[in-house]
Parts: C-alpha cells; structure tokens; sequence
C-alpha cells in the first residue's frame, strides 16, 4: 500500500532548514520538533504549501519561494520614526530590538529598531525577511488524513485570519528574546496613533 501524499485535509509533520538570500540560515524545525500542519489552510507560507503538496513521508526537497509567497515586499511606508520618549528604557534601546505596538483597534504590531537618531528611533515593521526569495531544505517525516476536529481547528483558524482578527500563520516567527516587557503610551510618528509600546518577548 502506497504512503498518503500530501494534499488537502491531509496532517503534515516534516522538518525544515531555512534560508535567507544570503545564504544564512534564519530558522528550523528539526525532526524532534517537527512543523505540523493541516494542508489547505493556509497555516504555512502560501509558497510552501504548494511545493511541498504531493510530497510523501521519507521525501527530501529543496524549496525555492519568491517574496510575494513568502514574507511580502518590502514596504517603505513601513519604516519610520519614532521619538525615544515613547519608548520603554530607550537608553537601553539598540539596532536590532524588537518591540510590539498595539493600536487603539487592537491590532498588534511587531516593529524592529533599525537605527537610533539623536531624539527618536527608526523602527522597520517590515517581517525581517520581506522582499526576499527564500530557500527550504524540507523533509516530510509523515503524513495522514486530518481527523475532523482537526479540519474543523484548521478552519476555524483560517476564517478569524480572513476576518482580521489575527496575523496569518506560518512557518517561521523569529522572535528575539529581551530581558522584561515595559508598557507605554505613545504616538507613532508616520505611522499612527499606538496606544501601547512593549519589548517582543
């Protein structure tokens, strides 16, 4: 009897290797801590669920994505100024912290300190990997039918993404830890009134 391939319904565990346009590796999931999945519900990257369909248990792939299937383009309107009075210990602030923002409707914003200015921060809320082609070294390690409370969790999920109610899923969050949130209200210059400014744990 053939193994399942991967198509819709079907629940995935496989391992990862990826990579950034220069070549760095960037995030994995290893065969002890596998990704698992529903395929068709857009819990993965758009560009890697389509790659890796068809795939059976045992299967090795290299994975080539383009940007707009994986992260986004980069957007300039993204990246903006941000006075240090809002900040949280902003003597402690340096390139490359990460710091959540939410606004008055809710909404979460992950935005990452790219330079520091005499009186303000520039931040970039840009995913650190928008607007480049990645690459996975992909390992399937099994895949099955879904059960139903399966399907019926993977569906639930896609519909309160399509409402906006939270970020679409995927493969790889790259969260840096820091030493302790802080909470602040401040005002984003470029980039809209945020009622609350917390280190990215």
């Amino acid at each position: 009897m053939s193994q399942p391939a991967i198509g819709p319904d079907t629940r995935v565990s496989l391992s990862y290797v990826l990579f950034d346009e220069d070549g760095d590796t960037v995030d994995r999931a290893t065969e002890k801590e596998p990704l698992e999945y529903v395929h068709g519900y857009a819990q993965i990257l758009p560009g890697l669920e389509r790659a890796v369909e068809g795939m059976r248990a045992g299967e090795r792939r290299e994975i080539i994505v383009e940007a707009a299937d994986a992260f986004g383009e980069h957007d300039d309107e993204g990246v903006f100024e941000v006075d240090k009075t809002d900040f949280p210990d902003s003597e402690h602030v340096t390139p490359g912290d990460e710091f959540i923002a939410q606004a008055p409707d809710g909404e979460s914003i992950a935005m990452r300190v790219v330079e520091v200015l005499p009186d303000a921060f520039v931040v970039d809320t840009n995913h650190p990997l928008a607007g480049q082609k990645i690459r996975f070294e992909v390992v399937v390690h099994d895949v099955r039918a879904a059960s139903d409370d399966e399907i019926a969790e993977a569906q639930a999920e896609l519909e309160e993404r399509a409402l906006g109610d939270e970020e679409g899923g995927g493969c790889c969050d790259h969260d840096h830890d820091h030493d302790h949130d802080h909470d602040h209200g401040h005002a984003a210059e470029g980039g809209g009134h945020l009622v609350q400014l917390s280190r990215k744990r």
